[in-house]
């Protein structure tokens, strides 16, 4: 991690950089390599501010605290950038989808061990009942499938009726 320390409206003591840079080198653990930090301390009047940039893995996270002591400036700041960056973790860890996770390891076969891209996890046989459209759209109600398959009784043709999300159908018919 590259840490630099910048003191502003005053001259700084050796103890303030090697104290800063101690604790935010704690941070390290949380973080990908490579990592920026960017500690400014300051004095006004008198009050001891801290703030500290730290940029890393694409996103940026910024803090910055006062108090009447440099240490307990330092400390809070790092506090406060150790709190967001846990957030950070967890939504990364919490947004992933199961699938994304998951599909490697689902998508290994354990006799071969290559990679499937799809397979068939159910086959179902269904015998085609000649039926006319409203027939289809009343079974469809009854049943709360979703979907039929069903031969046209006028024409003869294969066709499928489904339920849009709307609530209106769409038939798909064959020309055989």
């Amino acid at each position: 991690m590259k840490i630099s320390v910048t003191f502003r409206n005053y001259e700084g003591e050796k103890w303030q950089k090697n104290y800063a840079e101690e604790k935010i080198s704690k941070l390290k653990k949380y973080l990908d390599n490579p990592a920026e930090a960017h500690i400014v301390l300051y004095v006004e009047k008198f009050r001891n501010y801290a703030e500290i940039k730290l940029s890393a893995a694409g996103w940026n996270v910024n803090a910055k605290d006062k108090d009447k002591d440099m240490h307990l400036a330092i400390d809070k700041c790092v506090d406060k950038i150790e709190k967001q960056i846990k957030k950070q973790k967890e939504k990364t860890r919490t947004r992933k989808p199961v699938s994304i996770r998951h599909n490697k390891a689902d998508n290994v076969t354990e006799e071969t061990g290559e990679l499937t891209k799809n397979r068939v996890v159910e086959t179902r046989e269904i015998i085609l009942k000649p039926m006319s459209l409203e027939e289809a759209i009343m079974e469809i109600e009854e049943d709360k499938s979703g979907f039929i398959i069903y031969r046209d009784s006028s024409s003869e043709n294969i066709s499928v009726v489904y339920r849009r999300d709307d609530g209106n159908y769409t038939l798909i018919e064959t020309n055989s």
